[in-house]
């Protein structure tokens, strides 16, 4: 049978980035995407517990946070009787820090003699890189070097240790053994630990020595706190630096596959904060800037003030045979997100030293659009490596942007909601300029942003009987892409639609073809190419939706908002506060949302989507204006 890409769905998370530990909800480590990973390095990838003269029956995983899961079982086999209630029973915590992982047993008995406890800890590690996991494949069990109650693996720059304590560490062909021989004492209780940690010489990304702490009041909607609650915990296991820029705290994109630093990612989830917090910002923008391009490559995508798209430690080669190296530059919309990002978090209260320094990484980010948007163009993309990214923007997969038909379109490809990043991104830059007195430059961005402007509904309205809406795309003869899609509700607030079109926008956005009622469909259900669980062909991002929740907002739609964001609301509830990456875009009519079973969790994006969905459901306070409110759209300018 071919190697497929792990399901996600069904398995138990804990992380402290970059460490994640995936596994059973019973805490094996036992299936494709099992094990304890650091720096996308897989360093164990088998655990199982077995104790002599019982079964281990599991009843209980409890998620205690972020980074710490308990599970417990029942020993029945080692009962003085056979009745219902059970005496003996074994509870592990599992904790991940940034380096590892440790896990406590405690064997605890309710019997009036004492029971002698034989338990076996079963541990494998493969040293699998993450694109070698995601492929679904494994590698061969590395060897261990055993010793005192401890035990070393290595593989290229990876060097892992265990300790343990009570356990006595040995070594058979199935790999790693510790046992534990205890007498537990009536009515009493033995714990032991043991401890994995692995060091990284060649890491690109390491945790914070001091993390962002993100609080928010409570709202009072218990639903809607017990997400925020989660979500503000996830971020936080999600926070990255560089290791050479060990101050600036970025988020990571997702777990498992992104969990490293992604341009777009990044940028959103921080502009999504900022209503709580600029720190995030700032730290993304001071990374990106770092990186930003300087040379023409075509193999890595970069180009002179290009925002980087990710960051890896090697290639990362995809499913579908392209091969990215390990710092990739192939995303159209990241410059002009970070240049919404800097004025957004100016306007939030980023201090104006801090913007200052960022002024040369602006200009770069404006020579970039300036020279990316042929005169009476667009902003596209075309993957000139042959070997990278066919699709650029946020909905990356091959099949993203087709026609209503089902046919894909054919690149160079100008998405629309680029042109209302890149129409927004002008006047957000030329307020920067004005305001730290670059007026010539800050008259050019503007007359710049009228002229995209006024030729974008030109060429991306689609007019149909019931009043049209805008293509998601131009394809490579410069005809406009049909289908209805997710895509439009990034335009609102932009200033690239006039009012009549923002309002047929908004009311299209709850149209049943796109409104699933547990969130926004990235393709409308009547065109050829929807199925609720394409990745980018119907199913429903949390991100996704709440930018269009934001957009709403901002555009003088509360209402429209709140309906939506409500259902994003009522989804959270079923993933327990945790919102993945995406889930299926079957109606509420059909039930609890439908997981998409390889979707991260968490997600950056996804958990920061509930502070916009707060403001929308609570009625908060009015959006901060992002660019000059006589820019910011024809419904604003009267």
């Amino acid at each position: 049978m071919a190697k497929r890409q792990p399901f996600l769905q069904d398995a138990e998370i804990v992380l402290a980035a970059p460490a994640q530990a995936w596994s059973r909800a019973d805490g094996a480590m036992s299936a494709a995407i099992d094990g304890l990973f650091v720096a996308d390095v897989r360093v164990l990838s088998g655990l199982a517990v077995e104790v002599d003269g019982s079964a281990v029956e599991h009843i209980r995983t409890d998620r205690r946070g972020a980074a710490e899961l308990a599970f417990t079982g029942l020993l029945r086999g080692l009962d003085a009787d056979h009745g219902a209630d059970p005496r003996m029973r074994l509870d592990r915590v599992r904790t991940v820090d940034p380096a590892g992982m440790t896990e406590v047993v405690t064997v605890t008995s309710g019997r009036d003699v004492a029971v002698d406890v034989h338990l076996v800890v079963r541990l494998a590690a493969d040293l699998a890189p993450m694109p070698v996991v995601k492929s679904g494949a494994s590698l061969p069990s590395v060897r261990f070097a055993v010793g005192s109650g401890t035990a070393a693996w290595c593989s290229g720059d990876l060097a892992a240790t265990l300790t343990a304590d009570g356990f006595a560490v040995g070594a058979d062909a199935d790999g790693l053994r510790l046992d534990l021989r205890v007498r537990v004492a009536p009515h009493g209780s033995a714990v032991a630990s043991w401890r994995v940690r692995a060091e990284v010489a060649g890491a690109v990304v390491a945790a914070p020595a001091v993390p962002v702490t993100l609080a928010i009041a409570p709202s009072g909607v218990p639903a809607l706190d017990e997400w925020t609650t989660r979500a503000l915990a996830d971020l936080q296991a999600l926070e990255l630096v560089l290791p050479d820029a060990p101050e600036d705290v970025f988020l990571a994109a997702g777990a498992p596959w992104f969990l490293t630093l992604f341009g777009r990612d990044s940028i959103w989830a921080a502009r999504m904060l900022l209503p709580i917090d600029t720190r995030l910002a700032r730290g993304t923008l001071r990374v990106l800037a770092r990186l930003q391009g300087t040379v023409a490559d075509d193999e890595t995508g970069e180009r002179p003030g290009g925002i980087l798209h990710e960051l890896r430690r090697g290639e990362n080669p995809l499913a579908n045979g392209a091969v990215l190296p390990p710092r990739y530059y192939g995303t159209i919309d990241a410059t002009p997100l970070w240049i919404l990002l800097l004025h957004d978090a100016w306007r939030a209260g980023l201090p104006d030293a801090d913007v200052r320094e960022l002024l040369p990484a602006l200009h770069g980010a404006l020579g970039w659009l300036a020279s990316s948007v042929p005169d009476g163009g667009f902003l596209a993309y075309h993957d000139a490596s042959g070997h990278g990214l066919a699709n650029q923007g946020w909905k990356d997969s091959g099949d993203s942007v087709q026609w209503r038909d089902g046919r894909l379109a054919e690149g160079p490809i100008a998405l629309c909601e680029v042109q209302g990043y890149a129409h927004e991104a002008s006047l957000a830059a030329a307020a920067l300029l004005r305001a730290f007195g670059e007026e010539d430059d800050a008259d050019r961005w503007e007359d710049w942003a009228a002229a995209l402007r006024s030729r974008f509904r030109g060429a991306f309205w689609i007019d149909d009987a019931d009043g049209g809406h805008p293509a998601i795309a131009l394809d490579a003869a410069g005809d406009a892409v049909d289908s209805l899609t997710s895509n439009i509700g990034h335009l609102l607030g932009t200033g690239i639609l006039d009012a009549d079109d923002e309002r047929r926008v908004a009311a299209l956005l709850l149209d049943p073809r796109l409104d699933s009622g547990l969130g926004l469909r990235t393709l409308a259900t009547d065109a050829a190419g929807y199925w609720p669980l394409s990745y980018h062909g119907g199913s429903v991002w949390t991100h996704d939706t709440a930018i269009a929740v934001h957009g709403l907002l901002r555009a003088g739609f509360p209402e429209e908002a709140a309906r939506l964001a409500s259902g994003l609301l009522i989804a959270s509830r079923a993933f327990d506060g945790r919102m993945p990456e995406l889930h299926g875009g079957d109606p509420a009519s059909a039930g609890s949302p439908v997981p998409y079973p390889a979707a991260c969790r968490p997600q950056a994006w996804s958990a920061a989507a509930a502070v916009v969905v707060r403001d929308a459901v609570t009625g908060g306070p009015a959006p901060r204006e992002r660019i000059p409110a006589e820019h910011r759209s024809a419904r604003a300018a009267g």
